[in-house]
């Protein structure tokens, strides 16, 4: 990591300065809830963060970490304003900056944004512009809220969407057109994670989890129903090292359940140290045993699953606990630099090095 760094040769010993400080802060002019990493080389310490205002006009930002001073600064030219809070922000996952600066949001409809002028930190001015704005109802004004989305990784030009119409959608975004829309789920689909190129798995109001083959659009697979009737699962990490596993998120539960998908029905282990209501998950990008989790006692817990199929007495631990100044909302591991997890509370965002 040290390379990002060598552009200012007088810092000497910047990389011990580094290492000794562990958490960079950002204040936000508003309570920030979506969030998301960059992912391009090229864009070390860049993320995205959206406002949640009880108002049709909210606001975008896009912060980078100037590491020769450790000051998160946002860039003007990059905030912009959204229609409704953000349910969720992705940038495009182009680790070898091979496409176009895009980044993705959900609220009312999907839409893909273009960062330009942002290159090589030059003098000329950056901007934002739409570039798509995605409507799967043609036939209506009005639409079913889009609660969450995912960018796939190994064919970029797709994004799956989750509604509270019940129906999950698959967009190819270069073409601006819907590949394929399928009633996921018997009531609102709440999230929706790629595990490969046509396959993605949902979680919804009515309790399951479920995989879908994109080769095979008439069947699903169900993975996990939660115990008790009617308890939502809200949100779904796929784990990308390992696809076998997942974990999901029942709402208004302290705990999080991991599925190993060749045994539905049963989850491989419940991580049970939460004080409070579980808001996010997020597996190590670069790991295939260890997840972070974030909740309403205010913590983030990093876990060590390697242990996964064997009892543990009294249930297992985490390895790593970090206290924030409030319940935690967001939390996103990053890619491209998996020494990096970020968090956002109230209107802060922390990254934090693990």
């Amino acid at each position: 990591m040290g390379a990002s760094r060598n552009s200012d040769p007088n810092q000497d010993g910047s990389d011990e300065q580094q290492k000794r400080s562990e958490i960079y802060t950002y204040e936000a002019p508003w309570h920030i809830y979506a969030m998301n990493w960059s992912v391009r080389r090229d864009k070390k310490y860049r993320l995205a963060i959206s406002s949640l205002l009880e108002q049709y006009p909210n606001r975008v930002e896009i912060v980078q970490l100037d590491d020769s001073n450790g000051e998160i600064r946002s860039d003007p030219n990059l905030s912009f304003e959204h229609p409704y809070p953000p349910t969720k922000t992705i940038f495009i996952p182009d680790k070898e900056c091979q496409k176009p600066d895009l980044l993705a949001t959900s609220s009312d409809f999907l839409r893909v944004w273009r960062i330009s002028g942002d290159e090589d930190d030059s003098d000329s001015s950056s901007s934002v512009e739409l570039k798509s704005l995605l409507n799967s109802n043609k036939n209506s004004e009005f639409c079913g809220p889009i609660t969450s989305f995912d960018w796939n990784e190994a064919e970029p030009k797709r994004i799956g969407t989750s509604s509270i119409d019940t129906t999950c959608t698959i967009w190819d975004i270069e073409r601006e057109a819907v590949d394929t829309q399928l009633i996921a789920h018997d009531k609102e689909v709440y999230d929706i994670a790629w595990g490969g190129v046509g396959v993605f798995a949902s979680v919804s109001a009515d309790g399951s989890v479920r995989v879908f083959d994109l080769r095979d659009k008439e069947h699903s697979t169900i993975i996990y129903e939660s115990s008790e009737p009617d308890t939502p699962l809200v949100r779904l990490g796929w784990n990308k090292q390992d696809p076998r596993y997942m974990a999901t998120i029942i709402m208004d539960s302290a705990k999080v359940v991991v599925l190993d998908i060749r045994f539905p029905t049963l989850p491989v282990v419940e991580l049970q140290r939460h004080q409070s209501s579980v808001n996010a998950i997020a597996w190590a990008p670069h790991s295939s045993c260890h997840i972070c989790t974030a909740g309403d006692d205010s913590q983030a817990l990093i876990w060590d699953l390697s242990s996964m199929g064997q009892p543990v007495e009294g249930g297992l631990d985490p390895i790593l606990a970090y206290t924030a100044g409030a319940e935690i909302e967001q939390l996103q591991w990053s890619s491209s630099q998996p020494d990096w997890v970020a968090i956002a509370f109230s209107t802060k965002l922390q990254i934090l090095r693990v």
